[in-house]
């Protein structure tokens, strides 16, 4: 018996559920496209600055990478479906699940590089890398346990706005400056997904409005030279195949040296399973709501499983759920995506995707992303509380808005300390106060949203815990700080979050008839029935 018969088998429903529709086919090629991109980054990371061999990359990293996402998406598809028999629905859509992206570039440049720098040894940076990923896995299976109590009493303002942050600085920024870069390539193909996935527009004969995008991308691309033929034939002589297998020297050796990887292990690890419980809501918002425990452990055990394998990027349950169930997509497009991404990786086949594709006709069904995502959270939430959404926000484009600078101050070979405050703030630039604004933006955003939405309610004995949790937070340097510590970043941030509490509970007391202290109600509850407008039934 397949799991997805015993999914059925474990409930009562009658619910006749196909396996395939014709929208997982739009779902598939914009997942599957955004995670193909998301690999083809990794594989250039590895090989331009951990200096990791092709041979590694490709036989190695990309099997363990390709097993996974296999193994995670097709569970993803499982929970779908078991979601649909229980509710005896037919229109669940499954999460989607792909290799992390902000986790790709600080293992990279945070954990491998330094590590090759100070040894010029690839391989020790890769096993720094592989214990590093270990560490988040386990963090992630405690946060399975622990979220959902925090998911519980935490308005659905705050995880929504802080998604909506991440979606509008890093899911929409770069793809839209990739688009204008060749805007001549990515906005007839912008304009094919807003016509469909946006006004609803049918193409002719069922065509999906994702594999017309790209075809019409791709043809421009190539009529219009900027892709090159000799990239494909040095592509396709390059290829190097490979199956996964057990690392478990590799991972051994970067485990004796645990220590310094703790302090960005942590605070990434909590930011993981924070990013996947804002994800959780995210669904709930759209109609399907899972369960959290049971999405986070596939997170875990995937980043303890690859690490195993060799690969040292954790995976995540992806931001977009709603942008696949607007298009149609339920269970079958998740399942594709997995298989569809292992064999590639097994093949060793995305060097040659890498010359086939331009990437400004990819990128563009991220942007379309980031504005649904975006959109959602004031879609759904009550209206007075689009003032906490804008607050979760904030701490996400300051994160991205000071990693912007950074990476061009690093372009010129120097940096924010070197250049330093006064010249900086005479330029108009106020990095300091951003870069502490934005320093673990998943977390500060879900607090700070938190706290505006309980005021706003004049639940002030709530925003005064979530002040003091934040006061808490920023002391030990999980928010608000460069690093993890006691006393991080002199305390100064702890202690105006301190005062905030003081001033909420001042309130409190003031107003102790007026104002209610009774247990929030949980946001999943919330939001069972508040789908957005235009979702997909």
């Amino acid at each position: 018996m397949s799991i997805f018969a015993r999914a059925r088998s474990r409930s009562d429903s009658d619910v006749e559920l196909p396996l395939w529709v014709s929208g997982d086919l739009n779902a598939f090629f914009g997942l599957g496209f955004n995670v193909l991109v998301n690999v083809l980054v990794l594989s250039g990371l590895c090989l331009g600055v951990a200096k990791i061999s092709s041979g590694d990359v490709y036989g190695v990293i990309l099997p363990a990478l390709g097993i996974q996402l296999l193994i995670g998406n097709v569970y993803y598809a499982w929970l779908g479906r078991r979601l649909a028999y229980k509710e005896n629905r037919t229109d669940v859509t499954a999460m989607p699940y792909g290799p992390s992206v902000p986790h790709m570039f600080i293992v990279t440049f945070v954990i491998m590089l330094p590590v090759y720098l100070r040894t010029n040894d690839p391989i020790k940076a890769w096993q720094a890398g592989l214990a590093w990923s270990f560490i988040i896995g386990l963090i992630v299976l405690a946060g399975a346990f622990v979220g959902p109590y925090i998911r519980r009493f935490t308005p659905q303002a705050a995880m929504l706005g802080t998604l909506a942050g991440i979606s509008i600085a890093f899911i929409s920024m770069r793809p839209a400056g990739q688009m204008w870069a060749a805007a001549w390539i990515a906005l007839p193909v912008f304009a094919l997904l807003l016509i469909g996935f946006f006004a609803g527009v049918k193409l002719p004969f069922g065509i999906p409005i994702g594999l017309a995008a790209l075809v019409v991308g791709t043809g421009i691309g190539w009529i219009g030279g900027y892709m090159h033929p000799a990239d494909v034939s040095t592509a396709a002589h390059d290829i190097v195949t490979g199956l996964p297998s057990f690392q478990f020297d590799l991972l051994w050796h970067g485990l004796s040296e645990i220590g310094p990887l703790l302090a960005t292990a942590i605070p990434l690890g909590i930011y993981n399973f924070t990013e996947g419980m804002t994800n959780v809501e995210s669904a709930a918002a759209a109609g399907d709501n899972f369960n959290l425990r049971s999405v986070l452990l596939a997170d875990g055990i995937g980043a303890i499983v690859g690490s195993a394998l060799g690969s040292p990027f954790p995976p995540a349950v992806y931001i977009g759920h709603p942008g696949w169930k607007e298009v149609g997509g339920r269970t079958a497009y998740s399942m594709l995506t997995g298989v569809v991404i292992a064999l590639l990786c097994f093949g060793g086949l995305f060097g040659l995707l890498s010359a086939l594709l331009p990437v400004p006709a990819i990128v563009p069904i991220l942007l379309y992303i980031g504005l649904l995502i975006g959109a959602q959270a004031f879609r759904v939430v009550p209206r007075p509380h689009a003032v906490a959404v804008v607050m979760a926000i904030i701490p996400n484009v300051a994160a991205w808005a000071t990693g912007q600078m950074d990476n061009v101050l690093s372009a010129a070979g120097t940096s924010a300390a070197k250049v330093g405050e006064p010249a900086l703030e005479s330029a108009g630039v106020v990095y300091q106060g951003l870069h502490l604004l934005g320093d673990g933006a998943i977390l500060a955003g879900l607090v700070l949203g938190a706290i505006t939405a309980f005021l706003i309610d004049k639940q002030f004995w709530w925003a005064a815990g979530y002040a003091a949790a934040g006061a808490a937070l920023s002391f030990v340097g999980l928010i608000h700080a460069e690093q993890v510590g006691w006393n991080a970043g002199g305390g100064q941030v702890a202690l105006g979050y301190l005062f905030f509490a003081v001033v909420c509970a001042v309130f409190a007391l003031l107003h102790r008839d007026s104002t209610s202290s009774a247990e929030p109600q949980p946001a999943a509850t919330d939001m069972i029935d508040a789908k957005p407008a235009a979702s997909a039934s």
